[in-house]
């Protein structure tokens, strides 16, 4: 018997390796010391840190892939992986430097793989990161027909006294969000299901502006170029990147014991995205702020002083403040 007969091609896997080895490469620095095809790769440490902190964070795609699959549209996945993982680094206080990538499937279309890579590239390119490598795999049997997998790691460093502290966050602090770009890569399994349970065509507009495909495909935005330029002006105490969860699980993990959060629902406009999905879906409020990000991708925590500063230097909204307690706690709910 041969490998090919149980499902697996390596002359597809070949094929999917030659063609990403270009974007791979377009990403490379000095600082890369192994090329491309290496079983992993290395790079020489900056040297103009005194004291160099790692940081690491891995996440996945989720199912968003599975409305990528069904549009036939692959290209706006390399953004979000790359820009998923890289927040969750930044959120940390470092800045993403190094990425990894792992793309799977029941059967490798080397095109796609092409596709999905090409857009990691891009996305590094953008952000200064470089691509080191990443692996591809052929499981059918552990993936359905059609289905891909796309996960990613990124390395981030950080000088330590840059890192985020949470016990400098004090009680009265700013809480200020940074607008989304629509659901990001979280939630897509109960969109998924409301699509599914209304009927909803995937080409139509609904009076978004854009199909409804395409606004669930909007890439998840990245904040690392936003907040490295407000580090320079605005002494930022904490971050959350909101994922899963929403901001309901994920503001209070930047918090230390004893403090929480008073988030005003007034205090940003939820995108028609989300309405949509609330009232297709008849999902309660509360349900909406714990699933998805409604919004606002990214929270910042300042001292109040410095709130107006942070304000009239990017679009971003005024969602409360730091109170002694636990958790988020809303107003005008």
């Amino acid at each position: 018997m041969k490998y090919s007969e149980a499902g697996v091609s390596i002359d597809a896997q070949n094929d999917s390796n030659e063609r990403i080895k270009k974007h791979v490469r377009s990403t490379h620095t000095e600082h890369v010391v192994t090329d491309v095809g290496h079983f992993a790769g290395s790079v020489k440490l900056p040297s103009n840190l005194s004291d160099p902190v790692l940081i690491m964070s891995t996440d996945g795609v989720g199912t968003k892939t599975i409305i990528a699959e069904q549009l036939g549209r692959f290209e706006s996945l390399g953004a979000d992986i790359v820009h998923n993982c890289g927040n969750d680094v930044l959120a940390v206080g470092a800045e993403p430097k190094y990425f990894t990538d792992y793309v799977a499937s029941a059967q490798l279309k080397p095109e796609v793989v092409e596709e999905i890579v090409k857009g990691i590239a891009e996305a590094c390119k953008n952000l200064g990161i470089v691509l080191m490598g990443g692996e591809t795999a052929e499981m059918p049997g552990v993936y359905r027909e059609s289905r891909h997998d796309l996960v990613g790691t990124m390395v981030g460093i950080a000088e330590r006294s840059m890192l985020f502290d949470s016990s400098q966050i004090k009680e009265g602090d700013a809480i200020i969000g940074l607008p989304s770009n629509g659901v990001h890569t979280n939630g897509y399994s109960l969109v998924r299901k409301i699509v599914e349970a209304r009927g909803l065509d995937l080409t139509i507009d609904y009076d978004m502006g854009m199909s409804l495909g395409e606004l669930l495909l909007l890439p998840h935005r990245d904040y690392v170029k936003d907040i490295m330029g407000l580090r320079q002006y605005v002494t930022i105490r904490g971050l959350a990147h909101i994922t899963g969860g929403g901001i309901t699980e994920n503001v209070p993990r930047m918090f230390p014991e004893g403090l929480g959060a008073a988030i005003n629902l007034g205090g940003w406009k939820i995108p028609l995205l989300f309405q949509f999905i609330q009232q297709q879906g008849d999902v309660s409020q509360e349900e909406m702020l714990r699933t998805f990000n409604c919004g606002v991708g990214m929270v910042l925590v300042v001292p109040k002083e410095e709130k107006n500063n942070v304000l009239s230097r990017i679009e971003s909204y005024d969602l409360g403040t730091v109170v002694v307690g636990k958790g988020v706690t809303y107003t005008n709910y």
